[in-house]
């Protein structure tokens, strides 16, 4: 499930979710889990022959399965996994014997199981399994299927797709649906024959259905051993472009309709990165071809099924004229990610749900790598930093956090870990550990796990053994202190002088975001460390390996006059915090720019957090940031922006809200002058992120010049005389809503309508909520839930009212409140709706606020969100604690800010 469930798909810079957390006030444990038993392994399979033959208008499936199986222990039973799926008849055929019929199936609707009883002992040895079956093809996003498109001709159909991760192929054919029970698979779809039909695997055989002229029967090659979850099947209507990677693998991206245009940028990064991975890996690619296809609906970003990856149609189309850079890199980062996954993940494969970090924090960090090689140009490792590491940061500061492996029992625990500790948390530890080792002996060790576990199922510990060979450092024990535990260190550091040498005190205590963890036994990490100086911000003096609770280390020959940055590139997982000195002497480094970007935006980032959890004041940041003047960095601008953006969100439950927003205008003007409106020759893709990003900023805080040029620019492409740049249109959008009125809101319904792309009508969706007037915001959140807005989008149209005023937040909740049952319906079960809680929550900031979205939903369960409430919750006790404690000072401070000197 591609990172778009976590890295926004927000992903343009005004809408970054940021995690903000509470106070150690406990909001009540998680419930009991309820027991969970695997599946008995007396009946294996070996192979799966299933042939589906889906009904696109009555939205049914017949479906027959002929497994040979191996019974290791005599039994008169089979138990497999079966959900929503209606069996008609079953048997088994030992080899060599007589067909039995089963006398019975009895479905275990809570377990999603059905055990077939057999009149006598099937006996050990091979045999086949037949069984014929019913299904629907459903509107929930997951299992087998439909999905609604409109035909170039205007009408309504439907496709029939599949999204099995993590427990749903059971929906689609009874099977063995755990990830370490592997089989091969020869599929057959019976599909009419104006459709596209594809799996995994390439097609070997098309003919006419004996019995119907309208349908063709479509027989794949068989697949590689592989888990239930990869399976995939899609028959619908699209067009496609190819080409041939350097290794020779045919590589396809399918598109609606008339938009094979859309599939080229796709198409040039998925053939540069097969050969990236190939190479990476050593490993060839295992299989003869790879499709990429744009699902219309869709919840992930996209799910890396062997072969067939399937994606949101915003996570793989591009118009050249109509797509901003934002989303050509978000294209570019979730191919990358599930084409890693190709390799790790599908080839090798998580033993069980535990381990789903290894194949997701892998992964997202891996993408990294991939873009960076494709993409100089985009800065990506800079742009990582503020995407993924603070926002793991930000939610492992909390008491509800979990470790990164989570012993995961029933399949209804399995959606809570897709979140940012899986990914984000884990790319973060992942980018440590390749630093740590270094990228020889980790490419050397990741090697030596594809080659050792390849068609089999690893877990985290075997890959730490294969990385202890290679680099023979003691990587389990490093790693085992951040995997296994949650939260991380926060590192206090302060130094002194003795005559030419600098002697350095570092310690470590757990970090907290209600403050710093004083209790008698704190937890610890084997922290690597790395220290750079002034004298050379680029490279490191020297790496230490902080293995206790504190230390004390010489830097030789660094004078007083030099400063000192601990964890140069931001890659250690902790926050720092310095000794007042070592802070005085660092700042110059970030008017001047000679820390590197990445270390300006970290320590902004850590001071913020400092402040949030009251270990600091929130004047000490505010003042920082003022010192970020000179900044041309897209990537620390968008931090920045961030943080301001939580923080105004906080202080609009306060009555100097417009104060911090004259605060915003005031840091972002001189910025946003020098970049202008209009591209300059030789501009790159980050220009074009930092000027939308600026110009945003600048409008939603109401500059007077940003909003008039909105206006004017808005009108004309309105009435057709100049269309706005891609790149404008979410900076111009915003600024004109957020300072609209109804007429301005029905333009942009309009827009939404007339809009032919799909990144357009999400554009629109995510800014709608910045319209201020009550009424009117209750007009968006009744759109959000009609025809007009695909059923994965819904949560960013909701999700955009409650970040975008106290207004807005309080109208989205009711909202919320009182369409619960509909969007319980819709999303449960999949962690759209931890999304929606947590979009529709998280900026509250009073007390009593925490025990009403408590007790909704002790009345409402949600089990796959039970987590993101109790984060929530927590959040709201933070936000309301710190605005207790700081909200007089800031006020002071941004009141004598502008008072005339005396």
């Amino acid at each position: 499930k591609s990172c778009s469930n976590l890295r926004c798909p927000f992903n343009d810079p005004s809408h970054v979710t940021v995690f903000v957390s509470s106070s150690n006030q406990n909001i009540g444990t998680m419930p009991e889990r309820r027991p969970f038993v695997r599946l008995p392994t007396d009946v294996y399979p070996v192979n799966y022959g299933l042939s589906l033959k889906p009904d696109l208008i009555d939205f049914t499936f017949e479906g027959k399965l002929e497994a040979l199986v191996e019974v290791t222990q005599a039994t008169n039973q089979i138990v497999m996994n079966c959900a929503d799926i209606d069996i008609i008849t079953a048997s088994f055929v030992p080899q060599g014997g007589e067909e039995i019929n089963a006398t019975g199936f009895n479905y275990q609707n809570e377990d999603e199981k059905v055990t077939l009883s057999f009149p006598s002992a099937l006996q050990k040895g091979f045999g086949t399994l037949k069984i014929d079956f019913v299904g629907e093809l459903n509107d929930k996003m997951k299992g087998f299927y439909r999905s609604k498109y409109t035909s170039p001709t205007g009408e309504i159909r439907y496709a029939a797709v599949t999204q099995f991760e993590a427990t749903d192929a059971r929906r689609a054919f009874p099977c063995w649906d755990e990830p370490a029970i592997k089989a091969t698979f020869d599929i057959t779809l019976i599909v009419p024959k104006d459709r596209v039909a594809l799996s995994n695997m390439n097609v070997i055989d098309r003919k006419p259905h004996p019995d119907d002229e309208n349908l063709v029967e479509v027989k794949f090659a068989t697949t590689p051993i592989m888990s239930t979850y990869l399976v995939a099947f899609v028959i619908g209507e699209y067009d496609y472009v190819e080409s041939q990677s350097s290794d020779g693998v045919m590589v396809r991206v399918y598109t609606p309709v008339g938009k094979a245009e859309q599939g080229k940028f796709a198409l040039e990064v998925a053939t540069k990165t097969l050969p990236f991975y190939n190479d990476y890996f050593s490993v060839p690619y295992p299989l003869p071809k790879i499709d990429l296809i744009a699902i219309a609906d869709f919840a992930a970003g996209a799910m890396e099924n062997w072969g067939l990856v399937t994606y949101r149609e915003t996570a793989l189309l591009i118009d050249p004229k109509n797509s901003c850079s934002s989303s050509r890199q978000w294209v570019a980062l979730v191919v990358g990610h599930e084409l890693a996954h190709q390799w790790f993940g599908n080839l090798v494969t998580m033993e069980w749900w535990t381990h789903l970090w290894l194949n997701e924090g892998f992964a997202s960090w891996i993408e990294y790598l991939c873009v960076d090689h494709c993409f100089p140009e985009y800065d990506i490792w800079t742009q990582f930093v503020s995407a993924d590491y603070t926002r793991a940061l930000d939610l492992d500061a909390l008491d509800s956090s979990h470790p990164i492996e989570v012993n995961v029992g029933h399949p209804s625990e399995v959606d809570e870990i897709f979140d940012a500790i899986s990914y984000s948390k884990g790319a973060s530890v992942i980018r440590m550990l390749h630093n740590y080792i270094g990228d020889e002996d980790f490419r050397k060790g990741m090697n030596a796990y594809l080659l050792k576990f390849q068609h089999k199922n690893a877990s985290t510990e075997d890959l730490w053994d294969c990385l202890e060979q290679a680099s023979g450092k003691p990587i389990a024990a490093v790693m085992g202190s951040w995997t296994k535990q949650m939260g991380f260190p926060i590192i206090a550091v302060d130094q002194e002088q003795v005559s030419d040498d600098c002697v350095l005190k570092i310690s470590q205590k757990k970090f907290c975001a209600s403050g710093p963890h004083n209790e008698e036994n704190c937890p610890s990490w084997m922290v690597p460390i790395s220290i750079c100086t002034s004298e050379d911000p680029k490279c490191t003096k020297l790496k230490v390996l902080l293995d206790r609770q504190e230390t004390t280390i010489t830097l030789n020959s660094v004078g007083p006059d030099q400063w000192i940055k601990i964890n140069p590139g931001t890659v250690g997982f902790y926050r720092i915090q310095y000794s007042s000195s070592m802070l005085e002497s660092l700042l110059p480094g970030i008017r001047d720019l000679s820390l590197q970007p990445v270390d300006r935006l970290g320590l902004q980032n850590d001071l913020f957090s400092l402040s949030r959890a009251g270990m600091i004041s929130t004047v000490e940041v505010l003042k920082l940031m003022e010192a970020f003047v000179n900044e041309p960095n897209y990537t620390v601008w968008s931090d920045l922006s961030c943080n301001l953006g939580v923080l105004s969100s906080l202080l609009s439950h306060t009555d100097f809200h417009e104060e911090i927003q004259e605060f915003i205008r005031d840091l972002f003007t001189p910025i946003g002058l020098k970049l202008g409106w209009d591209s300059k020759p030789g501009e790159g893709h980050l220009d074009a992120l930092l000027r939308s990003l600026v110009l945003g900023k600048l409008g939603k805080a109401g500059h007077k010049p940003t909003l008039e040029e909105a206006r004017r620019r808005f009108k004309d492409h309105v009435d057709g005389k100049q269309v706005l740049p891609a790149d404008l249109r979410s900076p111009v959008y915003l600024t004109v809503l957020k300072h609209g009125d109804s007429a301005t809101l029905d333009t942009m319904l309009k827009l939404h309508k007339q809009a032919d792309m799909q990144e357009e009508k999400n554009r629109i969706e995510r800014v709608l909520g910045a319209i201020s007037a009550p009424d009117l915001i209750q007009k968006v959140l009744n759109f959000a839930l009609s025809e007009d807005v695909r059923p994965q989008d819904t949560v960013s149209v909701i999700g955009g009212v409650a970040g975008s005023s106290k207004q807005g937040r309080k109208a989205a909740w009711k909202f919320v409140k009182d369409n619960w049952e509909e969007l319980y319906n819709r999303y449960q079960g999949g962690f759209l709706i931890s999304r929606l809680i947590k979009l529709t929550v998280d900026g509250f900031a009073i007390d009593k606020m925490a025990v009403e979205v408590k007790s909704f939903f002790e009345s409402h369960p949600a089990p796959a969100a039970e987590r993101t409430v109790q984060q929530c919750c927590e959040n709201i006790l933070l936000n309301a604690a710190w605005l207790k404690r700081d909200a007089e000072d800031i006020h002071q401070y941004l009141l004598q800010r502008k008072a005339p000197p005396v």
